[in-house]
């Protein structure tokens, strides 16, 4: 079964057969969100959009699984304009032991680690959100396998102060259960 064609983006967009479809959970008492899913692209990057139950403060469990056939050094986040990262002890994720997040705190990149095809990347970070609809792109970065060691962390140095650059993007929306 073919997925249908997402609007403004190119034929190669397409969500594949092997993406796991996202989806999420809102315990509201506790006010904590965990995302759970895959999405099998390396040439994309991902803009997801939650339906809170309310907005305000929340922690946020994400756990992804990497499809790809390439190691992730470096993840970033990006809010839009209702949102922002909180700057807490729920800021952390085990597979990489720096995170950088800018002053206006609307982009978090979690680097210094790795995730190998296969493995799976958990994230914690806390979000303040206007509205109930928040929305981030996040991104992955992969060293090119011809750069040396030396290029690819000058790359990722340079990713991590001034941000990875937007390229095409899939959409998701992704269904929240609440508790």
């Amino acid at each position: 079964m073919s997925s249908p064609e997402l609007p403004g983006l190119d034929v190669s967009s397409r969500v594949r057969a092997r993406d796991v479809q996202m989806t999420g959970t809102a315990d509201v008492g506790r006010r904590v969100l965990m995302i759970t899913g895959a999405i099998d692209t390396t040439d994309h990057d991902v803009s997801v959009s939650v339906n809170l139950p309310e907005p305000g403060r929340w922690q946020v469990i994400k756990a992804e699984t990497n499809l790809t056939d390439q190691t992730w050094v470096a993840m970033q986040a990006v809010m839009d304009e209702d949102s922002t990262f909180l700057d807490d002890e729920m800021l952390m994720s085990p597979q990489f032991s720096k995170s950088f997040m800018t002053p206006d705190a609307r982009r978090l990149t979690f680097y210094d680690g790795e995730v190998r095809p296969g493995e799976t990347v958990l994230k914690m970070y806390s979000m303040e959100t206007g509205g109930r609809k928040p929305a981030y792109f996040y991104s992955r970065y992969s060293p090119i396998a011809t750069d040396s060691a030396e290029q690819s962390q000058q790359t990722l140095d340079e990713l991590v102060t001034n941000g990875m650059s937007q390229r095409p993007v899939v959409e998701l929306i992704v269904p929240v259960t609440v508790l």
